[in-house]
């Protein structure tokens, strides 16, 4: 009997808003929430709720229990949170191992500008996880290997991609970021905008659920001519008379609400261009800039950022999950570990 087997080797994408958990041979997972549910009593905390099952529970919950996102833009908050999540979708990924095994080697994916103390507070979380090796990929080269962008030849590629907690920009030619910078400014941003946006017209407070659920409804980056005419609804509670209320809300006032977080996310991609060398621009000015994560599904961004940096722009074919796509083939193809970085 081999009593040294190795557990199924994992990649994760380890979002502000979801976790995406990619297995070699079998793809994609695990795609949930990263939220947890915990349960406080006597001074200590018990996790109670993982995902999908903690999710429903925001804002529905007794006193003693508290949801929490361990994630902050991109980044670990809570230590302690983040191990007992990451542990839970492993385990449900690749299940318990045994006492003979050895834990999986572990693939996370870390915003570009994250400081080395959060670097070390990934790595920590996962190897606590039961990680066997852990190795981080930057989070705009896994977006680039998601997307099929020709990473290991000596052409240059742009991807943007917008998650819950931050934009990333890379600019990648020969399994390298040549250029990469990113802002803490993701789809959690425009959901803040619009619910300010509510009350500050409306004197309307709705939840992030609800902002969340307007901006995908009818959200776009840019006023069109049709914009007036696509409505949706929106409920929460009236400031002033502290009663349940429903609005309707124009396409065009989404727009508005956005203006601030579509201007610095347009900022951040006109410098990243500014910084190109100018070999490698003149391969974007041919290829264009390529969008991925859940950002680049707000209908017109696309045309935004044309608009602003004058290249044609357009969304990768699955972008919710080219990150952990990316990170997955770093796992799958011996051509792609040089774009890993070791703890």
């Amino acid at each position: 009997m081999n009593f040294g087997f190795s557990s199924p080797d994992v990649a994760i994408d380890l979002g502000t808003a979801n976790t995406l958990v990619f297995v070699p041979g079998q793809g994609i997972v695990i795609d949930e929430p990263s939220v947890v549910a915990v349960e406080v009593a006597n001074g200590t905390r018990r996790i109670c709720a993982v995902g999908a099952e903690a999710k429903i529970l925001i804002g529905k919950t007794p006193g003693n229990i508290v949801t929490y996102r361990p994630l902050t833009d991109g980044v670990i908050g809570d230590l302690d949170v983040a191990e007992e999540m990451i542990k839970h979708f492993i385990h449900k990924a690749i299940g318990s191992p045994s006492i003979f095994s050895r834990g999986p080697e572990i693939v996370v994916c870390v915003p570009s500008s994250a400081t080395p103390v959060e670097r070390r507070a990934i790595r920590a979380a996962a190897f606590n996880a039961g990680g066997r090796e852990v190795w981080l990929v930057e989070e705009p080269m896994a977006a680039a290997i998601g997307a099929g962008l020709p990473v290991d030849k000596p052409i240059g590629s742009m991807v943007v991609d917008i998650g819950g907690g931050t934009t990333e920009v890379g600019i990648v030619s020969l399994k390298g970021l040549t250029f990469s910078t990113s802002i803490r400014v993701g789809g959690d941003k425009m959901d803040e905008a619009i619910a300010a946006y509510v009350r500050r017209k409306y004197n309307l407070q709705i939840g992030d659920a609800a902002a969340e659920t307007v901006k995908k409804e009818i959200g776009s980056a840019l006023v069109t001519h049709e914009s007036h005419l696509v409505v949706g609804h929106v409920r929460g509670q009236d400031v002033a008379r502290g009663v349940p209320c429903e609005i309707t809300l124009s396409q065009a006032e989404i727009a508005e609400a956005l203006q601030e977080p579509m201007s610095q996310i347009a900022k951040v991609v006109s410098t990243a261009l500014e910084q190109t060398k100018p070999e490698i621009a003149a391969d974007i000015i041919d290829r264009g800039i390529t969008m991925t994560g859940g950002g680049s599904l707000l209908r017109n961004i696309d045309l935004l950022l044309a608009d602003e940096t004058g290249l044609p722009v357009r969304v990768a074919e699955t972008p919710l999950i080219c990150v952990a796509l990316g990170a997955g083939r770093t796992l799958e193809d011996p051509e792609f570990r040089g774009t890993l970085c070791p703890a």
